[in-house]
């Protein structure tokens, strides 16, 4: 059975570099996203996500690792791989958030791909897939609501600088 990589794509009415940093950085990832973010903006480096149940007294913290930052335009990373492994292809997912200028905002493709390479039966890619599939339909209207917010917040500093709109 094929797995397909998860991809979808919106249009968001903010620049790339607002868009870049509500994507990659700790602090904006933890209003659309996860509950708490930790991670540098940094090919390399080695971070969290942490989503937290209080109801179920539960905390499930992911590790990821930061496969590329190409302010404005690609900010991914490599996570769900085991415990003490080093991300790769074969033994995790890659997830690849690609932002380009569109009109007067930005299109931002992002793409969930790995499954194809990675161990497990189909039963648990399928669950896997449907599972993020449905992640992503959630939280990316909520970045969209997250940068927009941002972009709004900066506007008025942008244009004072510039002087007003004609």
């Amino acid at each position: 059975m094929q797995h397909a990589p998860i991809e979808r794509e919106i249009h968001i009415e903010a620049d790339p570099e607002t868009v870049f940093d509500v994507v990659s950085r700790p602090e904006h990832v933890a209003q659309w996203w996860s509950d708490e973010a930790r991670f540098e903006v940094v090919a390399g480096t080695e971070g969290t996500l942490t989503w937290v149940d209080a109801e179920a007294g539960r905390r499930d913290v992911v590790h990821l690792t930061v496969v590329a930052a190409q302010r404005p335009h690609l900010f991914a990373f490599r996570w769900a791989y085991p415990t003490g492994e080093t991300p790769r292809v074969g033994n995790s997912m890659l997830v690849e958030f690609r932002i380009e200028a569109e009109g007067t905002g930005t299109r931002l493709r992002m793409t969930e791909s790995g499954l194809q390479e990675v161990g497990w039966d189909d039963e648990a890619k399928a669950r896997f897939t449907e599972s993020h599939g449905a992640g992503w339909d959630r939280h990316l209207p909520d970045l969209r609501a997250h940068a927009e917010a941002v972009a709004e917040q900066r506007e008025p500093v942008g244009r004072a600088a510039r002087g007003p709109r004609r």
